[in-house]
């Protein structure tokens, strides 16, 4: 399997990932704040992160799902 020739894909996965974080935080009643202070990166971060204008790394993703209490698939499957 080839990969596409724009990237685009990844832009969406980025919203869909963005989308999946702001939804649990706000299914657990979860403020930004709390979000941000607790994974240890900056609100402007996690801001991006939520509208798919970021690229978390791995150890970012995953303390984002550790402080939303999820398995880090739920986020990004």
């Amino acid at each position: 399997m080839h990969p596409p020739d724009d990237d685009a894909w990844l832009l969406e996965h980025s919203r869909v990932l963005g989308d999946r974080i702001r939804a649990a935080r706000a299914r657990q009643h979860i403020t930004q704040e709390r979000l941000y202070l607790g994974a240890g990166i900056s609100r402007n971060a996690l801001q991006l992160i939520e509208a798919g204008q970021h690229n978390p790394t791995f150890h970012t993703l995953l303390r984002i799902a550790r402080v939303l209490d999820v398995p880090l698939r739920d986020l990004v499957d």
